[in-house]
């Protein structure tokens, strides 16, 4: 008696889930696959992106592998609570160029019960944390850490070093502006 009452009292409580890592490591791809399995599952999902990221597709997430996904595309984070309602798993690419509320935002639906699957860069061009994700790496349930494949020795990447002279933190680029690379061949590149 007293267990079929607290199952009747408990709501479902979601979480959160961080993809992180550099360029080329598999983010994106990663949260296709995450969100692909829930839509299987006959999970109402959502996917979004910073209207800033227009690299491939003006409206999809498109992967470096060229998979993509339909999304929406939002200006501020503020727009993902309307967006979110009705559906249970929300998945969110290029979070690093979202605004800070995006942490009080994933928090409130979490605790609502919905599932947020965050992918995004942890580090920006200069090996520093980037954007909101050191925030959501401290509060998800779940992390998983991608790397790539250094392009100069081949050995595990974990930096995204930019080619270009362009000191601006956010700069929108593919493999003509940045490529991937281990702590060695980083440190070299920027010494240079």
């Amino acid at each position: 008696m007293f267990l079929e009452s607290q199952k009747k009292n408990t709501k479902k409580i979601g979480s959160i889930e961080v993809i992180c890592g550099s360029m080329f490591s598999g983010k994106t791809e990663e949260l296709l696959k995450r969100i692909k399995r829930a839509q299987i599952s006959k999970l109402k999902t959502i996917v979004l992106k910073p209207e800033i990221d227009s690299r491939y597709h003006k409206k999809n997430v498109v992967s470096h592998n060229k998979n993509e996904i339909s999304s929406t595309t939002i200006k501020s984070s503020k727009e993902i609570i309307h967006l979110a309602n009705g559906r249970s798993v929300i998945g969110i690419d290029e979070a690093q160029f979202m605004d800070k509320n995006l942490v009080h935002i994933c928090e409130r639906l979490a605790n609502e019960g919905k599932r947020i699957i965050i992918a995004g860069l942890d580090m920006d061009f200069l090996g520093k944390p980037f954007g909101v994700i050191p925030q959501l790496l401290a509060i998800a349930e779940d992390i998983t850490k991608l790397h790539a494949i250094c392009i100069d020795c081949g050995d595990i990447a974990n930096y995204t070093f930019r080619k270009l002279a362009n000191k601006k933190i956010i700069q929108i680029g593919d493999g003509d502006s940045y490529k991937a690379l281990c702590r060695s061949c980083y440190l070299i590149n920027t010494k240079s």
